[in-house]
């Protein structure tokens, strides 16, 4: 398809779009700015779910929280918004996944040289003629209008004064601060320049937007100067696109337009020729997939929450516009192609996470396409009653059970002209979680109430345990059975408080130590089976075992040193783990959950589809060559800031203090980590991975043991494998073949058993023709067969009805298995001449199998049917035979 451009100017330069995002960029470059990579859109600041605007990732910088990369940078930073997704094609310049060009001063050039550079590269660089730039001020701002006008040279009156919502930036109610102003595109300066209106779209479009960072706003509104005044600027590199290569819309330019192509060519449409609505689902489609693309490519997967479920939207509805365009089949992996290659060079970790991409997308349709037609026809038939809204209920249902995001329901319902009651989904979405929140409560709220209560008078507990597993201390508190009191006796279950401790508290996915707390005079023992942190204090969880204690007792803590042992070795493997999968599987795979028990660990990361068993082996095959390599751990303390500036991996959702504790690996792994660790990795001794499951959209889990419970799954193995080789009498490297032919054997056995139990029951159905009856030229047979297999009772309900002709009708019911009564099985059999009268043996046998409590189904000519209901089969013949014997009795009265 060829592009329709408007009309432009002979001295502005076409160029591509990697050709203005890299012209942009060596300006600056030239100008001593440090370029820097794109972000993630996965963000660092937590306020956020996705990198929204190009100066995101310079937000701690401007804030003062980080030190600044240079004193001058400049990049082009992927973005996505979607608070704004409905205007998605259907206006000229909306867009979920954008490039924003940035130029970024931190207290260095100001004002002057931001306004002057901008000014060049608008009309030396990218040649654009000044009678086509207007730009705008804030109204307060008569320093940027001064340097516009006398500076540069614009004319006054295309210099136009805005109001603060429109050209003032805030970080938020408090923070940095500044005035804006804008560069606009004018593709109508013949129109002249009287009362010119920058919110005319068709004439002006703005392209650079110029934040002067020069305040600092307090509590009451107050705004006083900062002492180092900050540039941020953000041009949209699809807009300018759109201006360079003279077409009527962004997506018309060469970024986005070879998609629209693709879309065409699976459609086999003109986008041309279309009309608009079609327009918008091709723009849709073309948008939305290069949002997916690189959302996957930064790690996210589709889910139902935060950014999952930002990319499950925007992947659902891509296909939902498919289907709107006849697209009937799976095609989303054929337009991410498509869309990779347009982006490749520009972000080269686009073709190393290709597969990844590929196979999430693949899953992600997939699963909707097995919901989307039926959800789709619910919805219809809702529409097509012409309500005046879809209720709360409906949407949820349409929601929980189809898949639908309740916005992808909104938006099709408004282009039926009807309302969806979002109040009252949000009510059943609250009542679920409500629903949800109650079923897993099982926290004894009267022990808590006295623990949390307890714990507030007495403070913090300081953690002994990283030096030393044995320790004298005091008791602060004594809680029995859910009272607070000052002693405990014998057989007491008991949650103790100490002043300072050994043992470890459950937390960061390992669990409480294990041990033992013993008076100075020996006559008490108490068992510690667990210890949880309550707001910094240390609860020891356990059993008076002899004595009695008292609060002030002082105690010899004693952790138990061979579980401690076991944690600290799962704990360590659980950090080589993450480390081998981002080395093997993929770098951007991230903690999700972990478990780091004494006998076991559990990791769960998120990822999208199920790990190859070569890929195991491969991560199993690293951990251990680590193991053997005796790698030494090093523990520091500093802050949160130096630490990730070090790499140092943290869980994303954990909250950290300003200090935290980095456990580090050298050349192996580094993670923010509270737990209890080996000093040396070759103290691990074996790990061994157990199972890779799944166990939600986008999440896997690994289970794995390491240490002495990974000897003893070996010795346990290797004792089955002695049991076998004796069994068979035959060498341990032979039980798989061994096996391998006794399971041939069996098949071949059962398949001679089953046409067995076929003729036995061929020859008791054959037995029944005594018992024909007979009406006009149908004979038919309704009769009770007990301990023959639904299978076989099939092959002689047809044995039958070959015996007794084509106006036959058979009906067998019984029960397979004399052993197991509760099971009936039914079946239904009509000769070629039944089944061409009318009737049906699947809906005839439908009524019959609900008196014995089951269902089911088939064929005109053969249906079969289970039920639950033994004592029930009787009936269910009698109501069959009277149905059968009516039936044929109408057919032949009609004759």
């Amino acid at each position: 398809m060829a592009l329709e451009r408007v009309s432009s100017k002979s001295h502005m330069k076409s160029l591509t779009g990697d050709e203005i995002r890299a012209a942009f960029l060596n300006f600056y470059e030239q100008r001593s700015h440090k370029v820097l990579q794109s972000a993630s859109l996965v963000p660092k600041d937590p306020t956020v779910l996705l990198t929204i605007a190009g100066m995101l990732p310079f937000k701690p910088v401007f804030l003062g929280h980080e030190e600044r990369p240079s004193k001058r940078a400049t990049s082009s930073q992927k973005c996505i918004r979607t608070n704004d997704i409905e205007n998605v094609g259907r206006t000229a310049r909306h867009h979920t996944f954008f490039e924003m060009l940035g130029n970024f001063s931190f207290g260095d050039y100001f004002k002057k040289e931001a306004i002057q550079w901008a000014w060049e590269l608008s009309t030396q660089v990218f040649g654009i003629h000044s009678k086509n730039l207007v730009v705008s001020v804030f109204r307060e701002d008569n320093e940027a209008e001064y340097i516009w006008r006398n500076v540069v040279g614009v004319h006054p009156n295309r210099i136009i004064r805005m109001d603060e919502e429109d050209n003032f930036w805030s970080s938020g109610p408090t923070g940095p601060c500044g005035p804006c102003s804008e560069l606009y595109y004018d593709f109508h300066p013949e129109l002249g320049d009287e009362k010119i209106n920058l919110e005319d779209d068709s004439r002006f479009i703005e392209f650079y937007n110029l934040v002067f960072m020069q305040y600092n706003r307090d509590a009451d509104g107050n705004l006083s100067s900062l002492a180092n005044c900050n540039i941020d600027t953000g041009m949209g590199l699809e807009r300018m696109a759109q201006i360079l290569q003279g077409v009527s819309n962004n997506y018309e330019t060469d970024l986005i337009f070879p998609l629209l192509d693709q879309v065409a060519s699976l459609t086999r449409l003109n986008y041309q020729l279309l009309d608009e609505k079609n327009k918008i689902s091709f723009k849709v489609i073309a948008d939305h997939i290069r949002a997916c693309v690189h959302l996957i490519s930064d790690g996210v997967f589709a889910s139902n929450l935060g950014r999952g479920y930002i990319l499950r939207r925007l992947l659902r509805r891509v296909v939902r516009h498919g289907r709107l365009l006849g697209i009937a089949e799976p095609f989303l992996i054929n337009i991410a192609q498509v869309a990779i290659e347009l982006m490749k060079t520009s972000y080269p970790q686009l073709i190393e996470r290709r597969e990844v991409i590929l196979q999430e997308l693949q899953r992600e349709e997939l699963r909707f396409l097995k919901t989307l037609e039926r959800g789709e026809k619910l919805l219809n038939d809702l529409l097509s009653s012409k309500p005046k809204e879809i209720t709360g209920a409906q949407a949820f249902e349409l929601y929980d059970t189809f898949g639908f995001p309740v916005e992808l329901t909104k938006e099709i319902a408004e282009e039926n002209s009807i309302g969806v009651d979002l109040e009252g989904f949000h009510q059943a979405m609250d009542q679920q979680r409500q629903r949800a929140k109650d079923s897993s409560m099982t926290i004894d709220l009267t022990l808590q109430d006295t623990i949390d209560k307890v714990v507030s008078e007495t403070g913090i507990t300081s953690f002994l345990g990283y030096q030393q597993l044995e320790h004298k201390s005091n008791i602060q508190a004594i809680v029995v059975n859910g009272i607070s009191s000052n002693e405990c006796c014998v057989g007491d279950k008991v949650e103790l408080v100490l002043k300072t401790t050994p043992f470890y508290g459950e937390g960061g996915g390992q669990i409480g130590d294990r041990g033992l707390i013993i008076t100075e005079r020996l006559d008490c023992v108490f068992e510690v089976e667990t210890v949880r942190r309550i707001r910094g204090a240390f609860v020891h969880s356990g059993v008076v075992k002899s004595g009695t204690l008292n609060v002030g007792d002082e105690v010899q803590c004693q952790v138990d040193s061979y579980t401690r042992r076991c944690a600290q070795v799962h704990h360590t493997s659980t950090h080589l783990l993450q480390s081998a999968l981002r080395n093997i599987v993929d770098f951007n795979i991230t903690q999700a959950g972990s478990l780091v028990s004494f006998d076991r660990l559990r990791f769960d990361y998120h990822f999208s589809s199920p790990l190859q068993l070569d890929q195991l082996e491969r991560v199993e095959k690293l951990i251990n060559r680590w193991i053997v390599e005796g790698h030494s751990l090093l523990t520091s303390e500093m802050t949160i800031d130096e630490a990730k500036r070090a790499g140092a991996i943290a869980m994303f959702g954990e909250k950290y203090g300003e200090i935290v504790r980095v456990v580090n690996i050298p050349n192996v792994s580094m993670e923010l980590c509270g737990g209890t660790h080996v000093t040396n990795t070759s103290e691990i001794g074996l790990f061994k991975i157990v199972s890779e499951t799944g166990i939600a959209a986008g999440i896997r889990r690994i289970e794995a043991i390491a240490g002495q419970p990974a000897i003893d799954y070996f010795n346990n193995r290797d004792m089955v494998v002695k049991h076998l080789s004796e069994l068979f009498k035959i060498q341990s490297n032979e039980i798989v073949d061994r096996v391998s032919a006794l399971q041939d054997e069996v098949k071949s056995l059962r398949k001679l058993l089953q046409q067995a139990q076929d003729e036995v029951a061929s020859t008791k159905a054959l037995s029944l023709t005594s018992k024909v009856l007979t009406i006009g030229s149908s004979q038919y047979v309704v009769q009770r067969l007990d301990n023959v297999s639904s299978g076989a009772l099939q092959s002689a309900a047809l044995a039958l009805v070959d015996e007794l002709g084509v106006d036959s009708a058979v009906v067998l019911a019984g029960i397979p298995d004399l052993n197991d009564k509760n099971k009936v099985v039914l079946v239904t059999a009509f000769g070629s001449q039944i089944v061409a009268h009318g009737m049906h043996a699947g809906k005839f046998l439908g009524p019959i199998a609900k008196i014995c409590g089951g269902g089911g189904g088939g064929r005109p000519n053969l249906a079969q049917a289970g039920g639950r209901h033994p004592k029930a089969v009787d009936s269910a013949l009698d109501y069959a035979n009277d149905e059968l014997s009516k039936l044929l009795q109408e057919f032949y009265s009609c004759k």
